[in-house]
């Protein structure tokens, strides 16, 4: 059995919780994780309790309550930051907990499997849902805002996702991996969290 107890612990973010094959995507993401000399660390693995619980308020804030737990005890984090319920954003639990995060200075990196700017995310999800198009207005400055159809500016210029989300990842050293496969994005996205952590603990590429 491998050794993980030296490894740095890794939360494994993301809305990956709300999918019908999470348990098979956390076990191999956490064979990834071994791999790269990481310990993954599912949600899962906090709520034991859980599972013999009526669902309500209570477990749902208990649950909220093991998460914040289970960051507390993890070193770094990798994080899904793929679109959430068909919408452009991504899912805005695991949107909280890369503040959270962020807000002790723990090293994280991102994976998705959607590619596509913001911009393209959110002009798709009003196209598809309501038929509306994205409105361009054109400044004094020179510069072009576009709004969605309920007059918000679309922001984030150059991002997959939120500018908040992706520079709080990039400022704690970490990237954005994109891949069709999210086992491939997660792969790369795990590399990237590793080569951080062991040279931020003072080992040599």
């Amino acid at each position: 059995m491998t050794e993980t107890k030296a490894y740095p612990k890794i939360y494994l973010g993301g809305d990956l919780v709300f999918r019908k094959n999470a348990q098979a995507l956390f076990h191999t993401f956490k064979e990834i994780c071994l791999t790269v000399r990481l310990h993954g660390v599912s949600p899962f693995d906090g709520q034991d309790e859980v599972e013999a619980l009526p669902a309500g308020k209570d477990t749902s804030l208990l649950i909220a309550r093991l998460d914040r737990g289970l960051m507390d005890e993890c070193d770094g984090a990798l994080f899904c930051i793929d679109p959430f319920r068909r919408a452009a954003d991504m899912d805005p639990g695991t949107a909280v907990e890369i503040g959270y995060m962020a807000a002790q200075n723990k090293p994280m990196a991102g994976y998705t499997v959607d590619g596509r700017s913001y911009h393209d995310k959110v002009q798709a999800y009003f196209e598809r849902g309501w038929k509306e198009s994205l409105s361009a207005v054109h400044q004094a400055s020179g510069k072009t805002r576009w709004l969605d159809a309920d007059s918000m500016i679309v922001h984030s210029e150059g991002l997959l996702q939120n500018a908040m989300v992706e520079g709080f990842i990039r400022q704690s050293g970490g990237d954005i991996a994109v891949a069709e496969d999210i086992v491939e994005a997660f792969r790369v996205a795990a590399q990237t969290l590793s080569a951080l952590m062991h040279k931020g603990a003072g080992e040599t590429e």
